[in-house]
């Protein structure tokens, strides 16, 4: 995990940074006087976990859009690099190129083999650039259908890592068939007959986010967020400005737990104190019982009964009334 001074601070995060930067001047102090003041330093020390509890408890629909994209949280290849081990990462969709916004190979998970797959932003602006920033073009998704297809034949289960802004969305992804391969993975996925386990480490956005995330069990991590479209989006389309992206954050109901009362994930992954950027290990432990607990589960149930199960819980998502037969009549009248 990144220390302090390279360490990244939001907004709402500055507190924390200026603890840190008490406990930079006191190991200053006690470094050219060598006097102890390690007693002082614990004080800031357990000052800063309990800022970061108290922000944790108080953060806005908005602040957790700003923590899903925290320059420092965890990306899908840091997961894979601490809760699998073995990972053969395989490239290319057989038809146009290898997509580097979408990874994905075979991995182990304590001995038994899966197919890991995520969208994958860059660490840098080098590789912010090489990875489009996780919003992947046609052949990522086409990538990532190859992929779980071969899980298939060789009958091993499937995880996913939700990680993006959206789909991209420029014109020459549009020429070779966006919405296309977007939804034919959604209808593959549907009928996998392998265990898959989605799990949303970050941005869920739209299309990008579901042209990976059908499955039998989708869980999201504390600090991020799912939804239709982002709050600038949002805010830029309603109010023409992204001046009023906080509201739109509020309304668009887009956090974890939002999703859990609607009905739309199945369950919430806790995150370290303060979120996943705070502690890669933690992070990365809590995730992955998570995982075992959640694939020990849908692996007890057949492949036929899987399936049933994924259609019937798409089907019934979402909220609408039906009219009563004579209403509809007279209003036709």
């Amino acid at each position: 995990m990144p220390q302090y001074p390279n360490r990244q601070f939001l907004e709402f995060e500055q507190p924390i940074k200026t603890l840190f930067e008490e406990i930079e001047k006191l190991k200053q102090t006690a470094e050219k006087s060598k006097i102890d003041l390690s007693d002082a330093i614990k004080k800031l020390e357990d000052a800063i976990i309990e800022k970061r509890k108290d922000i944790t408890e108080h953060l806005t629909p908005w602040q957790r859009v700003q923590l899903s994209r925290h320059p420092d949280r965890p990306y899908t290849f840091k997961y894979i690099q601490k809760i699998f081990d073995n990972f053969i990462e395989l490239h290319g969709d057989r038809n146009v190129k290898d997509d580097k916004a979408m990874v994905g190979g075979f991995a182990q998970l304590d001995g038994e083999t899966i197919m890991v797959i995520g969208q994958q932003k860059g660490v840098n602006t080098k590789t912010r650039q090489l990875r489009n920033f996780g919003m992947a073009n046609p052949e990522g998704y086409r990538k990532a259908l190859r992929l779980m297809r071969l899980a298939e034949k060789f009958n091993k289960p499937v995880i996913t890592f939700v990680d993006t802004p959206g789909a991209y969305p420029g014109l020459e992804a549009e020429e070779r068939g966006q919405g296309e391969a977007i939804a034919r993975n959604i209808y593959e996925m549907i009928r996998l007959r392998v265990p898959v386990i989605i799990i949303i480490i970050g941005e869920g956005a739209s299309g990008g986010a579901f042209g990976i995330g059908v499955g039998d069990r989708t869980l999201m991590m504390e600090n991020t967020w799912y939804t239709v479209i982002s709050p600038e989006s949002c805010s830029s389309i309603l109010w023409r400005s992204w001046d009023k992206k906080e509201v739109a954050a509020e309304q668009l109901k887009l956090t974890a737990k939002d999703m859990k009362g609607f009905g739309l994930i199945d369950d919430i992954i806790n995150e370290p104190i303060g979120g996943a950027h705070w502690d890669y290990d933690e992070a990365s432990s809590i995730l992955k019982s998570v995982i075992l607990r959640e694939l020990a589960a849908v692996k007890s149930i057949s492949a036929e009964e899987r399936i049933n199960q994924r259609i019937n819980k798409y089907c019934k998502m979402g909220f609408w009334e039906e009219l009563p037969e004579d209403d509809i009549v007279n209003n036709a009248v």
